[in-house]
């Protein structure tokens, strides 16, 4: 199992879906690297937003009262793993620990995740998911802060009035 983490959640309007990304960690700080999208539903997007962002309701939406039910029940999310796909489809298993007991849950994968994150739970995925799913991703470097500065101070000496006639 190769740790992840959520790179960004993509968020469109239904019905177009929404995208969650995910990055192996070990890869996180290179400049290149794979990443695995999973497509989600609109709603499920909204909840992933909410988990990302910590926000609070005054009353529980359904992952809280799940985490609260795992808790008075003296359990919690233990670990997540991205298990398996077929096609655009993923499988996620939902692993709870209760005391020395593992439980493994079937979990659709936004499900999952969502309340990994709310409970910051650790999130795997199977090595043959990530060598199938993945995209290679270039990250583009910074760009120098005093070579833009000079660019721009060029642009700026070279700007004429006449620049400015319609």
């Amino acid at each position: 199992m190769v740790p992840v983490r959520i790179k960004t959640l993509i968020v469109t309007a239904a019905p177009s879906p929404s995208i969650i990304v995910l990055q192996p960690e070990e890869e996180a700080q290179h400049d290149k690297s794979r990443i695995v999208p999973i497509w989600i539903g609109s709603t499920e997007a909204a909840q992933m937003g909410v988990a990302l962002e910590r926000a609070r309701f005054t009353r529980p939406m359904t992952h809280d009262l799940f985490l609260d039910a795992l808790t008075n029940l003296d359990a919690r999310i233990d670990h997540v793993v991205i298990s398996d796909m077929k096609g655009p489809t993923f499988f996620a298993k939902l692993v709870v620990r209760q005391g020395p007991r593992l439980v493994s849950l079937d979990s659709r994968p936004s499900d999952a995740l969502s309340l990994a994150v709310r409970q910051e739970a650790p999130i795997y995925m199977e090595e043959h998911v990530l060598e199938r799913a993945s995209f290679p991703y270039l990250f583009r470097k910074a760009p120098d802060e005093e070579e833009e500065l000079e660019e721009f101070r060029t642009f700026l000496e070279e700007l004429a009035p006449e620049d400015f006639e319609g």
